[in-house]
């Protein structure tokens, strides 16, 4: 597997009082992909940000910002999000009732679509949309909160992912750090997002400790 790999810092761990300084900054050491996790308070047990955070911090970075709607319907929220400057819209295969039609609504807007599998959801669940992706985003924790704990059962779950889906782009959310790092891309992923371990420190040395 010989795909690039992708750092892609998390804003939830970011310093909320300055945030466009900590995106620029992020940018300007190497991260590529900025990770956006919007969380409705239902689907997940706490409140994040939303669209006019998203549209205000667009107008001064060039990352690509990386959606993750960990909402429930998040078919309501697509066009806005779209509209915002999501450059990459993920959700969740437990989120929906049909997966389909809302990776289809995506695509109709032009955006790369992701689908994103909670710890415990099977690779079944996307067999027959895994052609549909652009991405597939493996959460190794249980979502919802910063600074957990990385569950190691999900390595094999990413090695799963890359033997059925070569050329596809292979996400992983939640305790990366530079060691759990190192495991998964040996297992096949390909983009890291990473919120405390990165804000946490020297943004520079952390973010090339991923690559």
């Amino acid at each position: 597997m010989n795909k690039k790999i992708i750092v892609a810092p998390s804003l939830l761990a970011a310093d909320f009082s300055k945030l466009k300084e900590e995106i620029q900054e992020v940018e300007n050491y190497g991260a590529e992909y900025l990770h956006l996790d919007v969380m409705d308070g239902t689907f997940v047990p706490n409140i994040s940000f939303g669209v006019p955070i998203i549209s205000s911090l667009k107008k001064h970075s060039n990352l690509i910002f990386d959606v993750h709607l960990m909402v429930e319907n998040p078919d309501r929220f697509i066009k806005d999000f779209v509209d915002a400057g999501a450059d990459i819209i993920t959700v969740h295969a437990e989120s929906t009732k049909h997966l389909n039609r809302t990776i289809q609504l995506i695509k109709s807007y032009g955006k790369k679509v992701g689908v994103s599998l909670n710890p415990s959801t099977s690779l079944d669940v996307i067999k027959y949309d895994l052609k549909y992706l652009d991405m597939v985003l493996i959460m190794t924790v249980n979502q919802g909160f910063c600074g957990q704990n990385f569950i190691d059962s999900m390595i094999d779950k990413i090695k799963e992912l890359r033997y059925i889906a070569p050329n596809i782009d292979i996400e992983v959310d939640g305790g990366i750090n530079e060691q759990t790092g190192k495991k998964v891309k040996e297992a096949g992923a390909n983009i890291l997002v990473a919120g405390s371990y990165i804000f946490s420190g020297n943004y520079k040395e952390k973010i090339e400790s991923l690559k």
